[in-house]
């Protein structure tokens, strides 16, 4: 009966072992359940190193569209489309006979007024001269002379402006070449009437374009201008070349468009080939390259919500909202800005569900 007793007690101490060993097991699993770890990281810099690609134009270096200055017909007609010329070089002689007629006017008047003007003063030497005989010449008639002598003299530079007038306007039915080019287009034929105003004004009558040198124009957008400077090399291609080019940056605007909102670069291009035509659409491959290190996370920690863009930062084992603003990115990282430091822990996978103050199991 003893024995029996004893193997009771033992029985009944085994299963509340047992029934013990169970709920700690419980209790373990359901703080599990609890405060799952979260997985962190410690934040640190990079430099990263980027490639935009976008669409550019080529244009000429220099370009400028030719108008005749006054009315008159085409007499001669020397170049054509894609006629390279030089600086200087005559391209275009126009006719109008009112001005050949008004410049023989203004000779005649020229000369009339420098014979009366010679006249005159002539006259007013030849009194002076003689008045320094005392009471020979009076003062009166020097006066006189001396007047007339000037009021020709005027009259006389009057006929020499309208004559350098008239001189002008007829250089203007020469027209010159005003730098080194190729003619990229014709709009009249000989005997075709040209002039500042009227149909005859509606098109240039030849566009002049500097084809061994060209301008490539991007506009680059507000978020990649600060990783641009002046003397940045890139390369770019053409659709029609197999080709790969390469140019440097010569010109920033320094302001953005208003409409746009992105900075207009230019390059200069050598097309000593000529090959590279002005109008034609490039792709332009732009390094960003960042002066400084910046802080690197991987896209998983970064929360864009209604609530903004933050990072979950763990402070003493409990979640912290930062408020950033995102960079660039590349693969599977993303450049951000904030109120941060080095070795900061991040939570790694973020969610906007973490509140601000919930624990945070590492």
């Amino acid at each position: 009966m003893k024995n029996k007793i004893v193997q009771s007690t033992a029985l009944f101490f085994v299963a509340l072992l047992i029934l013990s060993s169970c709920n700690s097991k419980k209790e373990e699993t359901v703080t599990a359940a609890i405060e799952p770890k979260v997985e962190t990281f410690s934040l640190e810099k990079e430099k990263l190193t980027t490639e935009l690609r976008l669409p550019a134009e080529l244009t000429g270096f220099q370009q400028v569209d030719l108008y005749a200055k006054v009315s008159s017909f085409v007499k001669l007609l020397k170049v054509d489309i894609g006629t390279k010329v030089k600086k200087g070089q005559l391209l275009i002689v126009l006719e109008a006979p009112e001005i050949s007629s008004q410049l023989a006017a203004a000779e005649s008047r020229l000369k009339s007024m420098e014979a009366i003007y010679t006249t005159s003063k002539s006259t007013y030497n030849r009194i002076y001269e003689t008045s320094k005989v005392e009471g020979t010449i009076s003062k009166n008639d020097l006066e006189m002379a001396n007047g007339k002598k000037n009021s020709d003299y005027a009259q006389y530079q009057a006929a020499v402006a309208a004559h350098k007038e008239i001189s002008i306007m007829r250089g203007y039915l020469e027209i010159r070449a005003p730098f080194d080019g190729v003619v990229a287009a014709r709009n009249v034929n000989l005997g075709a009437f040209v002039g500042p105003t009227g149909k005859g004004s509606d098109l240039p009558l030849l566009t002049i374009q500097q084809q061994d040198k060209l301008r490539l124009a991007v506009s680059i957008p507000e978020l990649y201008t600060g990783y641009l400077h002046n003397g940045d090399e890139m390369s770019f291609n053409v659709k029609s070349l197999p080709e790969t080019f390469k140019a440097t940056i010569q010109r920033m605007s320094g302001a953005l468009d208003l409409k746009l909102r992105s900075e207009r670069v230019e390059m200069d291009v050598h097309n000593t080939k000529g090959n590279l035509l002005p109008g034609m659409v490039a792709e332009v491959l732009l390094p960003l390259n960042a002066k400084d290190s910046t802080f690197v996370i991987p896209k998983s920690a970064l929360v864009n919500s209604a609530e903004g863009t933050f990072v979950i930062k763990v402070v003493n084992h409990k979640a912290a909202r930062v408020d950033v603003k995102r960079g660039r990115e590349i693969d599977n990282k993303v450049e951000i800005f904030g109120d941060l430091n080095l070795k900061d822990k991040l939570v790694k996978i973020a969610s906007e569900e973490t509140k601000e103050g919930d624990i945070i199991n590492e």
